[in-house]
């Protein structure tokens, strides 16, 4: 037998364009690699703070803020007919069901 028609049973597959599919997988994973190296590279580079300072900040926040009816500690009691969170009189002496 000739051994240049025998065909090699390891032969690789050709695409449409010419690229074998071993080729066009590490193209795939070279390109997934590379996207993934940048969310890290963006994600590296992103403002960073610390802590203490990010409190301040939303310290400062609230102060300037319309009052948080839940945070009595920091506002103070507040009127019943003020609070929104308060449970709701009901008026009339019957109910309807």
């Amino acid at each position: 037998m000739n051994n240049a028609a025998m065909s090699s049973p390891f032969e690789l597959r050709t695409n449409d364009n010419g690229k074998s599919k071993k080729q066009s997988m590490a193209e795939l994973k070279l390109r997934r690699l590379t996207e993934l190296n940048q969310r890290l590279q963006d994600d590296l580079n992103r403002r960073r703070i610390p802590v203490s300072e990010a409190s301040i900040d939303l310290i400062a926040f609230t102060d300037k803020e319309p009052k948080d009816f839940m945070v009595p500690s920091r506002w103070g009691q507040v009127d019943k007919r003020d609070d929104p969170y308060a449970p709701q009189q009901q008026g009339g002496c019957c109910t309807v069901m």
